[in-house]
């Protein structure tokens, strides 16, 4: 029972941020942190079934659904109603960029997003397995930290909109900024959950057995972080970083690992 009502709580909480976003601008951060909640529920929902020995099939589809109505429907809607918000304010104004274009390309940018956590967690569903081993790692971007992405942005966003961050040009800049940059990271996430890009299942690598004393120092590098920045901007960087170093390690094993090699290689046939 126990691992089964935190997992609902996930599931609510997705679906407090749906509510939450649909009451209008004064709300958005706050269904943001929402998600956020979510994820934590969703976190410790794997480790009491492990902890507690009560893993079951009914617990996984149980988890795959919740998550896709906090990680999957609720970013997805919350950025649609963001940016739609924001573009019907500017219609009219010289402030408008590409016109009803970038309304339709919102509408497909959260299609996709929702889409592809679909796909994302139906594949998980078919592939998983209940060994502890096969959960070191993730075949594509995990839906929670497609969901931070996109909530991180809207709460930053929203830090930004406030009255005493408003009244600044470059926060002003910046805000707007973040508003056309957000569909495009959307997409872009929905993307990579759906790609074969491997991801590490930080909880399993960073919380099991005995790590090294550089774990500590990153720890508290990740802390420091968020003290100087702020939680808002913290999140961006962190979730943000998390979503790209996927593709980076990609690109340094298939390109720079790949030259080396071959490098290597005609190296030593050059000397034979």
């Amino acid at each position: 029972m126990l691992p089964s009502m935190i997992t609902l709580i996930n599931g609510i909480c997705g679906f407090i941020a749906i509510g939450l976003a649909a009451k209008g601008p004064d709300y958005y951060g706050l269904a943001a942190t929402m998600i956020f909640y979510a994820m934590i529920a969703d976190t410790l929902d794997g480790r009491v079934a492990r902890i507690s020995k009560t893993t079951s099939s009914f617990g996984g589809q149980l988890d795959s659904m919740c998550d896709e109505i906090s990680f999957g429907a609720a970013p997805a809607f919350l950025m649609l109603n963001l940016l739609l918000y924001h573009h019907r304010q500017l219609v009219g104004s010289a402030e408008m960029v590409l016109g009803d274009f970038f309304e339709r390309f919102i509408w497909v940018a959260a299609i996709v997003f929702l889409s592809c956590a679909t796909i994302r967690l139906a594949r998980f569903n078919v592939e998983n397995e209940e060994d502890e081993a096969s959960h070191m790692s993730f075949s594509g971007l995990p839906t929670p930290a497609a969901a931070g992405v996109v909530a991180s942005l809207v709460m930053f966003s929203q830090h930004l909109n406030s009255d005493d961050a408003a009244s600044t040009e470059f926060f002003k800049f910046l805000y707007s900024s973040i508003l056309y940059i957000l569909p495009f990271a959307t997409m872009g996430c929905g993307f990579l959950m759906v790609s074969r890009i491997r991801y590490p299942h930080l909880f399993n690598q960073w919380f099991r057995g005995r790590k090294p004393l550089n774990y500590l120092y990153f720890t508290v590098f990740v802390v420091g972080i968020i003290i100087l920045c702020g939680l808002p901007l913290a999140l961006v960087l962190t979730s943000s970083s998390f979503a790209l170093s996927g593709p980076a390690r990609w690109f340094w094993r298939k390109v720079v690992t790949a030259k080396r090699t071959q490098k290597t290689t005609d190296e030593i046939q050059s000397k034979q």
